[in-house]
């Protein structure tokens, strides 16, 4: 079996969003350059809606867009998209595996789950982005990735369509940065 390499070669983004955050998604993803990131989309949604949406975001973006799957290993230069309704884990040894149990804050995904997961593994090496959405979650998971040393961005409520999310995450803590959606891709091209 293929071995992981957990060193400090990339950093690990983690995006959750739920209504009104695949807009921005895609504006991100069009705009990004930057392929020493390995990025994790956990969006909430059905499995009949959006059931292309890896086909969908791949064809905006120079990154290659993938569906996660089981055992795979996080590598940069890709962004995997959290099956929908599956839960996204992340392994020690820095393989994803999905998960069916009892949804969280309503969600299967659940954004806390995998922002929680990969506090725990990549530590300082993570950044939440929290987007547009209806509910409560991610909130957790950003608070997790803090603890950890990471770094945590919200999208600004004003340019949210649905701006719950984002507003909730700003209520229950003070964000490194908040940045509306056209902002995002420029923040992340310009990490090293």
């Amino acid at each position: 079996m293929e071995k992981a390499k957990l060193n400090d070669d990339f950093r690990v983004v983690m995006v959750g969003g739920s209504a009104g955050s695949l807009e921005v998604i895609i504006k991100m993803l069009g705009s990004l350059v930057n392929n020493r990131l390995a990025i994790l989309l956990i969006v909430h949604r059905k499995g009949s809606i959006h059931s292309s949406l890896a086909n969908l975001l791949d064809m905006k973006t120079a990154v290659i867009v993938k569906e996660a799957e089981e055992k795979e290993f996080i590598k940069p230069g890709y962004v995997y998209i959290a099956p929908a309704d599956y839960h996204l884990l992340i392994e020690r040894n820095g393989s994803m595996s999905l998960d069916y149990s009892e949804k969280i804050n309503f969600s299967r995904p659940s954004i806390d789950v995998s922002f929680e997961c990969a506090a725990d593994v990549f530590g300082d090496r993570v950044i939440g982005i929290l987007l547009s959405g209806g509910n409560a979650d991610g909130v957790e998971g950003l608070k997790t990735i803090r603890k950890a040393g990471g770094i945590c961005v919200v999208q600004d409520p004003g340019s949210a369509l649905v701006s719950y999310m984002p507003q909730h995450a700003m209520n229950e803590m003070e964000p490194d940065k908040t940045l509306n959606g056209g902002e995002i891709a420029d923040f992340l091209n310009d990490i090293p």
